[in-house]
């Protein structure tokens, strides 16, 4: 594998085999993967031999080794030209992705004599952990299917939040296109007990609070300030939107020798967007996309009623986007409209100023781009650019640089825990084996990666939060 550094921040995987288009990675040189221990640029290389791939297969500067798909992945195909739909370029929690509620009346003063109390009991209100039951009781399948076409919004309509959440939402809070017929029993089964969850792995919900502001403008209009309180809520579609990629990457699997389509990795199972089993797929991650976002509408909720009663303020939404999805847009390809299916999977969407899918209220200043970092890092509030080179693209996190196993292997829970704890960050978890799963020495430098973003015209910062106060499953 050739590899070229063209900037600072841009890496070139040249074209060769099967290759249809290169390889392009946004990374400095200090966050590009090891291609020794970590398979992410492979994966790339990979993704370029996709049918109907158009431009390159991009990576962010958090990009680290996934399922068929590198996490930090983006490619689109070509719908018209024969560009498929892969679940592996969307990954297993469909929809995972970020909400960021901001006090408008409450800073990190005013919130400090109260702080432990709302940590504690935000420990009690917010469910999580593996197979946890969530806050919303859904007696059936006809009570779930609502959800799986409504999302947030449905779940606005009776009474969890505000019309004003869904004005600040991706979609509105409600993706399209969801067929219920398409998601499985199974997945029906996972998800009616899971709805309002967090789940577990490095799914959290931070209390949080701005401590720096590198664009003033754009930072009032979105409300945020030195020592603005922040919550921040990081979950996805929990069991159900497992079930339904494992269910359709099964069925793309039986179905490429059909289309005559060879793919050097089986986890990049697809099938042409315009098949059968790729509006099946399309149809069912809409489903999971609503119950994710339906999750984090209910989650806001029990956080709110949290607030309210410790601090006697509440929490407004400024934006909930996700980073695992596929999403039918147009582009420009050698200067002609065309449509195409956008995998991000760990990638964020960032739309510049002015973009048409934007709230009226933000068109001046561009999407918020939500990206948290680890467990007692900083997390960041970017801007979207016009000139975004990867679809409107940008980094989703701090990305992995050890596996779960490595980072529990030698990590005392306890000790990580009062470490964060002298340093002023509260940590109500439910797994020693979680917390030491998720040390912030698993991930790479956020600071760097949000650096590479803004350097790289993906996104431009906007504000730096850091943690007062972490729930994990």
């Amino acid at each position: 594998m050739q590899i070229i550094q063209e900037t600072p921040y841009r890496f070139r995987i040249e074209q060769e085999g099967a290759m249809r288009v290169p390889g392009i990675v946004f990374a400095s040189r200090s966050l590009l993967p090891d291609e020794q221990g970590d398979m992410a640029l492979m994966q790339v290389a990979n993704v370029a031999t996709l049918p109907g791939i158009v431009h390159a297969s991009y990576a962010m500067p958090d990009v680290h080794w996934g399922y068929g798909f590198p996490i930090g992945g983006v490619a689109a195909t070509d719908v018209d030209n024969n560009g498929v739909v892969s679940p592996g370029g969307v990954g297993f929690d469909i929809s995972c992705g970020v909400r960021l509620l901001v006090s408008p009346d409450l800073d990190r003063e005013q919130l400090q004599p109260h702080i432990r109390a709302v940590m504690d009991h935000l420990d009690q209100a917010i469910p999580r952990g593996v197979g946890t039951k969530g806050v919303w009781r859904l007696p059936t399948r006809a009570a779930l299917e609502r959800v799986l076409t409504g999302g947030a919004e449905y779940a606005v309509e009776v009474g969890h939040g505000v019309t004003e959440d869904l004005q600040r939402c991706e979609d509105g809070g409600v993706l399209p296109g969801a067929d219920t017929a398409t998601v499985s029993e199974r997945a029906v089964e996972r998800g009616l007990g899971q709805i309002g969850s967090l789940g577990s792995g490095n799914h959290f919900l931070e209390v949080q609070t701005v401590d720096s502001v590198y664009d003033a403008t754009v930072a009032t209009h979105m409300g945020l300030a030195e020592g603005t309180v922040c919550v921040m809520i990081h979950t996805g579609s929990r069991g159900l939107g497992h079930q339904i990629c494992t269910d359709h990457v099964r069925q793309m699997e039986a179905a490429m020798t059909r289309y005559d389509i060879h793919v050097p990795d089986r986890q990049l199972a697809c099938a042409p967007v315009h098949s059968p089993e790729g509006q099946a797929y399309l149809a069912a991650m809409a489903a999971a996309a609503n119950y994710g976002r339906a999750n984090r509408q209910l989650l806001t909720e029990a956080t709110r009623r949290v607030f309210e009663a410790h601090t006697m303020t509440t929490l407004e939404v400024l934006y909930d986007v996700s980073h695992n999805l596929a999403k039918i847009e147009t582009h420009p390809i050698d200067a002609n409209p065309r449509t195409l299916c956008v995998h991000r999977k760990g990638a964020t969407r960032s739309l510049p100023p002015h973009h048409p899918d934007l709230p009226a209220d933000l068109t001046e200043v561009g999407q918020p781009v939500l990206i948290p970092g680890t467990m007692g890092t900083a997390s960041y509030v970017l801007a979207g650019v016009p000139d975004n080179p990867a679809f409107f693209s940008t980094a989703h996190g701090a990305g992995r640089v050890q596996s779960r196993h490595q980072a529990a292997r030698h990590t005392n829970a306890d000790v990580l825990r009062r470490g964060l704890e002298e340093h002023g960050i509260l940590v109500r978890g439910t797994s020693r084996r979680g917390l030491a799963e998720e040390k912030p020495e698993a991930y790479k430098d956020i600071d760097a990666v949000i650096e590479t973003s803004h350097q790289a015209g993906l996104a431009r910062k906007i504000a730096r939060l850091v943690p007062l106060g972490v729930v994990k499953g």
